[in-house]
C-alpha cells in the first residue's frame, strides 16, 4: 500500500476503533464528569447505563453537583474533566476568561417555555407587562427570550428568581402569575393542569452544551473525540423511542424526575452533539449587553480539536 494511503487507513482506524484498543484492551481510560443531574442530560446516563462509553475504552465517573454552577466550578478547579450545563454558564465562564471550551450541543432547541394557569389573562407579551413571572435566573437563555420579546412588545415583566420545584408550588399557591419551566418541569406543571402559552419565544435558542477542561481536551484529543461518539451512539438511541421503558427508567433513576412526567415529555428533547453556533453567539452578545461578561467569545467558545466534527461545518 501506497504511504499516503497507509496514513488515510491509520487515520480512518482512529475513528472507527474503540480507544481502550489502542491503548490495549485491559485500558480503560478515565474520565470525571461534573452533573447536576437533570433529563436534559439523559445521553450522558444513557451512555453510561448502556455501557457505550465503556465501549469507547471510557471509564467515566460521574460526580453529583448540587447546581449547574458548581459543576462548572468543579471542571475549572481540576477536580472534574467535563460538565453539562445551560449554555449561558459556559459562554458566562469563557467570556470571562475561565480556561474551557465547548466540545458538544446536548440539544436543540431549548425546551423552556411559560406556564400559566388555565385562566389567565396572558395571551400576548404586551399581556406580561407587570406580571410575576417566575424563572431561574435573568441570564438563562429561556428567561432572555422571554425578557426580549416582553420588551419589544411593551409588556415588561417582574422576574421572581425561582427554580422548577419551588416555581410550580408558588404557581399553585397563586404567589405568581407564570413560570418560565424546562423540563420535566413542564410536564409535571401541565399534568397539574397549567398550560403552556407563548411558546414560540425560545424555539430557535439552542440549549445545553458539553464542556471540557482547555488542558484536559489538549492532553486527551482522541479520548474527546471518542467521549463525544458515545453520546452521539445515546442520542441515537434516545430518539428512535424516547419513551421506552429503558430510557424512561435511566431517566427516573438519575433524576428522581416522575416517570410519568418522563414519558409526557421526553420527546421533546431533540438530542445532537452539532453545536449552534450562531445561538451561541447570539446568547454571548446578550450576556454582553447585560455586562455579565467581558466579552463574547464568539468562536473561541469551541474546541479546535472537535472542529470539523461537532462544529465548523459548512
Amino acid at each position: 500500500m501506497k504511504p499516503k494511503l497507509l496514513v488515510l487507513a491509520g487515520l480512518l482506524a482512529l475513528f472507527v476503533t474503540p480507544f481502550s484498543s489502542q491503548a490495549g484492551a485491559a485500558t480503560l481510560k478515565k474520565v470525571v464528569v461534573a452533573d447536576a443531574n437533570t433529563t436534559h442530560h439523559l445521553n450522558l446516563y444513557v451512555a453510561q447505563e448502556l455501557g457505550l462509553f465503556k465501549k469507547h475504552g471510557i471509564e467515566v465517573n460521574i460526580v453529583e453537583a448540587k447546581e449547574l454552577s458548581a459543576a462548572r466550578d468543579l471542571v475549572v478547579s481540576g477536580q472534574a474533566d467535563i460538565f453539562w450545563a445551560c449554555p449561558t454558564v459556559a459562554i458566562a465562564a469563557i467570556g470571562n476568561g475561565a480556561p474551557i471550551k465547548v466540545i458538544a450541543q446536548v440539544k436543540t432547541p431549548c425546551t423552556s417555555v411559560l406556564l400559566v394557569p388555565k385562566n389567565s389573562s396572558i395571551k400576548s407579551y404586551a399581556d406580561l407587562k407587570g406580571k410575576r413571572i417566575a424563572g431561574i435566573s435573568p441570564t438563562c437563555e429561556a428567561v432572555i427570550a422571554y425578557t426580549t420579546k416582553a420588551r419589544a412588545a411593551g409588556g415588561e415583566f417582574q422576574l421572581e428568581k425561582l427554580a422548577g420545584g419551588p416555581a410550580i408550588a408558588a404557581l399553585e399557591a397563586g404567589a405568581i402569575d407564570g413560570a418560565i419551566l424546562e423540563e420535566p418541569h413542564v410536564s409535571i406543571a401541565e399534568l397539574k393542569g397549567f398550560k403552556v402559552v407563548l411558546r414560540d419565544a425560545a424555539e430557535n435558542v439552542p440549549c445545553r452544551t458539553i464542556n471540557a477542561r482547555n488542558a484536559f481536551i489538549a492532553a486527551n484529543p482522541v479520548l474527546v473525540k471518542h467521549f463525544v461518539a458515545a453520546v452521539s451512539e445515546a442520542n441515537a438511541i434516545i430518539l428512535k423511542d424516547p419513551a421506552a421503558p429503558r430510557i424512561v427508567e435511566i431517566a427516573e433513576k438519575y433524576t428522581g424526575a416522575p416517570a410519568d412526567a418522563i414519558r409526557h415529555g421526553n420527546h421533546r428533547l431533540k438530542f445532537t452533539t452539532q453545536i449552534q453556533e450562531k445561538g451561541l453567539n447570539a446568547l454571548g452578545e446578550e450576556l454582553l449587553a447585560q455586562k455579565n461578561i467581558r466579552e463574547n467569545p464568539g468562536s473561541r467558545l469551541f474546541a479546535e480539536e472537535l472542529r470539523g466534527i461537532t462544529w465548523g461545518r459548512k
